[in-house]
């Protein structure tokens, strides 16, 4: 156990499991209070109650909508107190050509994965302001820096987030908020267990393998923590080099 997040009220969106879960067990050790929103009941509550009450508590939160995120946030003052720091890392990725993309599928990923970011840094704003300032980081991807074929929806909510955040950098710091995006490449997640393409992508880059969900939560703890504190509308990649390529 270490004290790099002591003090810290963090919400963690997507927390249920895969890198969202590392996040939040990165955060506890390192002495945060954290909340793990997500629509995943079950595995929500079974991980909170592992980690127990007093580090953690889980809400459900569908991050598309504006009432469950004031929701959200008015649980997690009542319990831990006003939040400082927030992870908008709930994602989806629906993979097939432009030409046979719905408007639906377009909309479903774009909702959670840009529309969820914005409501969320919305809906922290005044308490983050209320406690003296805070941190937000925001899961982009490589996806945000360069493009692939086949998962439109999911890139341009990728180059959205990158976006979003520099705004959001702008607008609140004055209020000692600081907003950042991380960019993980190629993960060991359930998202990518079964794919030959991403197993393929992560030989071919300087870095031969694919990352440790640890990894990146490595990076989000580094951003929410103090270490951080002269970082605000930067992208920090995660992605064992491959956009040098």
């Amino acid at each position: 156990m270490g004290d790099r997040a002591d003090g810290k009220v963090v919400l963690v969106t997507g927390g249920a499991r895969g890198l969202g879960e590392a996040h939040v067990r990165r955060l506890v050790a390192e002495g945060a209070k954290v909340v793990i929103g997500d629509i995943l009941v079950e595995p929500g509550e079974r991980l909170a109650a592992e980690l127990g009450a007093d580090n953690a508590l889980f809400v459900e939160l569908d991050v598309s909508s504006e009432v469950a995120w004031k929701s959200a946030v008015a649980r997690t003052e009542a319990v831990f107190g006003p939040v400082t720091g927030l992870v908008n890392n709930a994602g989806l990725v629906h993979r097939c050509s432009i030409e046979d993309m719905t408007e639906a599928d377009f909309r479903r990923v774009t909702d959670v994965n840009e529309l969820g970011v914005f409501l969320g840094m919305k809906s922290v704003l005044a308490s983050m302001r209320g406690a003296g300032g805070g941190s937000i980081v925001n899961i982009s991807s490589v996806c945000g820096i360069v493009a692939f074929s086949n998962i439109l929806s999911y890139t341009a909510s990728k180059w959205a987030v990158r976006g979003m955040t520099k705004g959001a950098a702008l607008e609140f710091a004055p209020y000692n908020i600081r907003v950042n995006s991380v960019h993980p490449g190629i993960v060991a997640t359930d998202m990518t267990a079964n794919s030959e393409r991403s197993h393929e992508s992560a030989r071919n880059q300087p870095i031969k393998r694919e990352a440790q969900p640890a990894e990146v939560a490595n990076m989000v703890l580094y951003l929410l923590s103090d270490e951080a504190g002269y970082s605000t509308g930067a992208e920090f990649l995660v992605d064992g080099g491959y956009v040098t390529q």
